[in-house]
């Protein structure tokens, strides 16, 4: 069973050193260039999906090619706050507070949050 490890930082370096027994990086906040947002495993930003409802992903096809969602392994054990909800494929997409996260592949390199704002439906997802 894998572990998620939820670590707020104040410095990228830091967020680096949290790994799970197995040594599997899992950063889901970070602080970086002065703002607080959640950050995948490899330390790519994460988003959030206005259409999207509380636990149920919208985006598909088209929509899930440029906006990847945001998967662990259905054992991953979550912090408090959250959850893996199920996607029509079976894949388990990690949602914070109910709402599902996705990457951005405009994000080329860890910090990039070139997806915040986008359309006017894509936040950059933050803790709350």
């Amino acid at each position: 069973m894998k572990k998620l490890i939820v670590a707020t930082t104040f410095s990228l370096m830091a967020s680096l050193a949290n790994a799970d027994s197995d040594g599997n990086k899992y950063v889901m906040s970070s602080l970086l260039n002065g703002q607080v947002f959640i950050m995948a495993q490899d330390h790519m930003s994460l988003y959030t999906y206005a259409n999207d409802q509380p636990g149920i992903s919208t985006c598909y096809g088209e929509c899930a090619v440029n906006w990847p969602p945001a998967i662990l392994p259905a054992d991953t054990d979550m912090p408090q706050s959250y959850t893996l909800i199920e996607r029509n494929d079976g894949q388990m997409q990690i949602a914070y507070k109910g709402k599902p996260l996705y990457r951005y592949i405009g994000d080329s390199a860890i910090g990039d949050i070139n997806g915040d704002g986008r359309g006017g439906v894509w936040s950059l997802a933050r803790p709350e």
